[in-house]
């Protein structure tokens, strides 16, 4: 593998005979951590256009998925799951409503709050979605080794951690 080049060793190696005087081994992670964000992002995205959900509609769906029988979380709930302000969270409830993705109903052990729960539609759609998200991150991942994707997995953990506040 160290024989192996990619743009960003050549972008290093150009800052590295001009500025030879930094230490450009966090561009090598990071740029690379930007550049498969690129190729997740553009997966991701035909992913859910094949299922006809848009990304933001997957976030709300696949919170409700995960929940698990009855798929049904409160407004509250699925704001702390997507971390979008309230106004966007009631906007995204509705458009999903009218798509008849979602449903909405009054809480009935809180008389102000509500519930919203993935219709048989919206589950049809998410299962679709993660099947074929998973698959097409399989691919990216697919010149690597089970070994190498757990390490790495652990690795970026690590990494993760220390920003999300989580360890």
């Amino acid at each position: 593998m160290a024989s192996e080049q990619d743009e960003v060793d050549r972008i290093v190696g150009a800052w590295s005979a001009e500025r030879p005087d930094l230490d450009f081994s966090p561009m090598e992670v990071l740029s690379r951590v930007d550049r498969l964000s690129h190729h997740l992002d553009r997966a991701r995205r035909d992913a859910f256009r094949r299922t006809e959900i848009e990304p933001w509609e997957w976030d709300v769906l696949s919170a409700l998925r995960r929940a698990g029988d009855p798929y049904r979380l409160s407004p509250k709930q699925l704001l702390q799951q997507t971390l979008v302000s309230s106004g966007t969270m009631t906007n995204r409830i509705d458009r999903l409503r009218e798509r008849g993705l979602v449903d909405r109903s009054a809480d009935p052990d809180d008389r102000r709050g509500a519930l919203v729960t993935l219709t048989d539609e919206g589950r049809t759609r998410v299962d679709a979605a993660i099947t074929r998200l998973i698959d097409a991150e399989s691919d990216l991942l697919g010149g690597m080794t089970s070994s190498d994707q757990r390490r790495l997995g652990a690795l970026l953990r690590h990494l993760l951690v220390s920003f999300d506040g989580n360890g």
